[in-house]
């Protein structure tokens, strides 16, 4: 019958492969020295120096099968489609921070943050800004709400400004501090898994590093604020030559409402447990709660602490501001201290440790303090 035709060796090893002992050492050498290697350099290096003659294509099929390599088609780029345009202005805000030089040797090296529509390509809003921390996209996302409301959404990209990107973070809501502001404004916050995604953006900021650039030279600005006053003139006239028309004539933009606190809502807010003796510590700064009728009863209670972009503090429990007063726990030596000559080369060791320490941000859970109004963080 049919089960005559079937070979007796089905299912059995060929009688020409080799022993699974040498293909076993093969691929212990290979991992172990030729991870990085090539099939037919990792084939040469197995004849010269431990006397293996393998053929080429037997060494590839070994390391495709043990993950040691990929064949063409896996190592092909991802193929990334266009995607269409939204239809609504308003509808999808790119946004993104581009550094680079843009003052060439006239300036610093700094950041451009870009917030472009993705239904027309338009520029919406830009602002040159020292670094891309938190507390310059507060500020910018807020001068843009006030010029044009609220958007239905933000497309940035997996930047810890806009992620919680931490593998091992346990605690938390999982938002970043730009992420709850915006869900406190009903905005949604979408990352893009790949540059490609926000393509708009992205080419925006290769074009404006080649004209923005240029148009700086000829006017001759070297300085941020400059920058910053040159940018509506800009915009104006690169979104009339270069904007597309919307499919749709409806802009999604909502106005912001009387209940839309920008100041709290793009502030670094932080929630800490008053001790006993009505105290608290935020950023290695100890606040002592002034005693009156409201912070007695706040012992043991959890209370906000909001840190605000232009360098101001405050304490809150259930929207009622608490009067405090603050106390640095950084040692310092004394101003016009009196120190002896024979001390005088230790004390100015100490003293310069100590500056390189005060030159760094205070303390690491608290925000970094770019982007924030610079000599307005006065505590002690």
């Amino acid at each position: 019958g049919p089960a005559a035709l079937v070979s007796r060796r089905r299912g059995r090893p060929s009688n020409r492969c080799y022993p699974a002992v040498l293909r076993s050492e093969v691929l212990a050498l290979i991992t172990a020295t030729y991870a990085d290697f090539g099939p037919t350099l990792a084939c040469e290096k197995l004849a010269e120096r431990h006397g293996i003659d393998l053929g080429v294509e037997t060494i590839r099929r070994w390391m495709i099968a043990a993950d040691l390599w990929q064949d063409r088609k896996q190592r092909l780029k991802r193929v990334h489609q266009p995607r269409y345009r939204r239809d609504c202005v308003g509808e999808l805000i790119q946004i993104d921070g581009s550094e680079h030089y843009w003052f060439e040797d006239r300036g610093p090296s700094c950041t451009l943050l870009v917030y472009i529509d993705d239904a027309t390509s338009r520029l919406m809003h830009l602002k040159f800004v020292e670094t891309e921390s938190t507390f310059d996209y507060f500020r910018s996302t807020r001068e843009y709400l006030e010029a044009y409301g609220k958007p239905v959404a933000f497309y940035s990209d997996k930047h810890a400004v806009f992620r919680v990107n931490g593998k091992g973070a346990v605690g938390g809501d999982g938002m970043t501090q730009f992420g709850r502001a915006l869900h406190q404004l009903n905005i949604d916050i979408i990352c893009a898994n790949a540059p490609q995604a926000k393509g708009r953006v992205e080419r925006a900021n290769g074009t404006l590093q080649d004209r923005l650039v240029k148009e700086l030279r000829l006017a001759g600005i070297s300085t941020l604020e400059a920058g910053n006053a040159f940018l509506p003139a800009f915009m104006a006239d690169f979104n009339r030559r270069f904007a597309k028309a919307p499919s749709s004539d409806k802009d999604l933009h909502r106005p912001l409402s009387e209940d839309d606190e920008l100041d709290d809502v793009f502030a670094w807010r932080e929630e800490r447990t008053v001790s006993r003796s009505l105290t608290l510590q935020y950023d290695q700064v100890l606040f002592i709660l002034e005693p009156d009728a409201v912070t007695m009863s706040l012992a043991r209670q959890k209370v906000q602490v909001y840190d605000y972009p232009d360098g101001r503090f405050a304490i809150k429990h259930k929207g009622l501001e608490l009067p405090y007063r603050t106390f640095d726990r950084r040692q310092q030596v004394d101003q016009a201290a009196v120190v002896e000559n024979k001390r005088l080369g230790s004390v100015l060791a100490y003293i310069a440790e100590r500056q390189k320490e005060l030159d760094m941000s205070r303390s690491r859970k608290a925000p970094r303090r770019r982007g924030q109004a610079k000599s307005l963080f006065k505590v002690g």
